[in-house]
């Protein structure tokens, strides 16, 4: 790479630091403010799909476009179309027209902006970072997000306090604007030559089916994505189910719920640092322990009777789960043809969307009726086992040995 990498990164991650900020800033506003006026369960639940559906849709075509076409130019066009879709609702607002309904259009936007940019996103990292350095890189990256996640809702929570809803769509608007400068004019991609001959006369639909077709050629990959979406479900009842187990075998106090947020967070912002530091030499071993590690700790949480033990174990989950999130995108960048590495990534992205639906629909009503401190061990127990095969299967292993 003739550009200096460092640098390079630094801007980029800067510009997506940004246009993250912004993004979360106005999704936790919408859905505070749905919720405080509303103070309907029912309009939570079409907000949060309105949210996740989008993005699983767009993906589809998110993932063919990030292989087809300029990546830096698809994560602008992107973050554009969700900064004009902030500009209006924000104007709206300014106008007076605070509608529900105008609010899950603003939604239904940055999610199907969403299926696009994290493909593109995910598929550039490759390009500007050395391969040697991808790890570390996906670590601190993924530590970078974790603090937003903390940082958001804060930020959030003061600025609608402090001044009206349209104030935080004009500040997405301005973050996207430094976002897309920042990539634009800053940062430099290298030219890709790509293998692909009249990619432009294929349809988005056959592409997609050659990206299908090359997952059954790649053993690892297959193995990879059935683990991961088994993972990502039986996660749920951490993110779905924690808080509500948390008010009733601990407490109702607000202060309470915040904690496990931020102990989660937080646990997965050090681990994110931490995976660049230390992890196994070969990817698969880390994503392994990882695997057992959070399923040990989940089990621990339907076992506490006190609150602190309880808080310390979702931190520690937080951790383990960088170690499982980084190595994997990692080996991905790595072993994945660059032809088909955009579509991949939109793969998982859909996985990551399919899971909180399913998640919400089958484990929520199910805390009604069972234990939750038995689903709680009875998933972590699911995890555990999910590791076992990345130490034991040879297909596994050799793929997470470190590229020479």
């Amino acid at each position: 790479m003739n550009v200096n990498w460092k640098k390079n990164t630094a801007l980029f991650l800067t510009s997506q630091t940004l246009s993250l900020f912004g993004t979360m800033l106005v999704q936790y506003a919408i859905m505070w403010h749905i919720l405080l006026k509303t103070q309907s369960g029912a309009m939570m639940t079409i907000y949060i799909i309105v949210g996740v559906l989008p993005t699983f849709f767009t993906s589809l075509f998110g993932g063919v476009w990030a292989d087809r076409y300029n990546k830096k130019h698809l994560i602008n066009l992107a973050d554009g179309s969700i900064a004009v879709a902030s500009l209006a609702i924000a104007i709206s607002l300014s106008a007076g027209m605070d509608s529900i309904a105008l609010l899950m259009v603003a939604a239904a936007v940055r999610a199907m902006g969403q299926g696009v940019q994290q493909p593109a996103v995910n598929s550039l990292i490759p390009l500007i970072v050395p391969a040697e350095k991808l790890l570390r890189i996906n670590g601190f990256n993924a530590s970078i997000q974790s603090g937003i996640f903390i940082l958001s809702p804060l930020a959030s929570a003061s600025l609608m306090s402090l001044a009206p809803l349209q104030t935080l769509f004009f500040i997405d608007v301005v973050t996207a604007a430094a976002a897309i400068a920042i990539l634009y004019f800053l940062v430099k991609v290298p030219k890709t030559v790509s293998k692909k001959e009249n990619a432009e006369k294929r349809s988005h639909f056959a592409d997609l089916i050659n990206g299908l077709k090359y997952i059954k050629t790649q053993k690892y990959l297959l193995r990879l994505i059935v683990i991961s979406a088994i993972f990502m479900i039986v996660v749920g009842p951490v993110a779905i189910l924690s808080p509500l187990q948390v008010t009733r075998n601990f407490g109702t106090e607000l202060w309470r719920l915040s904690a496990i947020e931020i102990g989660f967070a937080g646990g997965m912002m050090s681990g994110g640092l931490l995976v660049g530091i230390w992890s196994f030499r070969n990817k698969a071993y880390s994503m392994g322990m990882a695997n057992i590690a959070c399923g040990i700790m989940t089990i621990s949480f339907g076992l506490w009777t006190n609150f602190l033990p309880y808080l310390i174990c979702m931190a520690i989950s937080g951790i383990f789960l960088s170690y499982f999130n980084a190595p994997n995108m990692t080996l991905l960048q790595e072993k994945v043809s660059p032809d088909y590495l955009g579509r991949i990534f939109s793969i998982f992205t859909m996985l990551g969307c399919f899971a909180m639906p399913v998640g919400m629909l089958f484990f929520g009503p199910l805390g009604d009726v069972i234990n939750i401190n038995y689903i709680m061990m009875g998933t972590g127990a699911v995890m555990f086992f999910l590791g076992i095969p990345f130490f034991i299967s040879k297909t596994l292993r050799e793929a997470g040995i470190k590229k020479a």
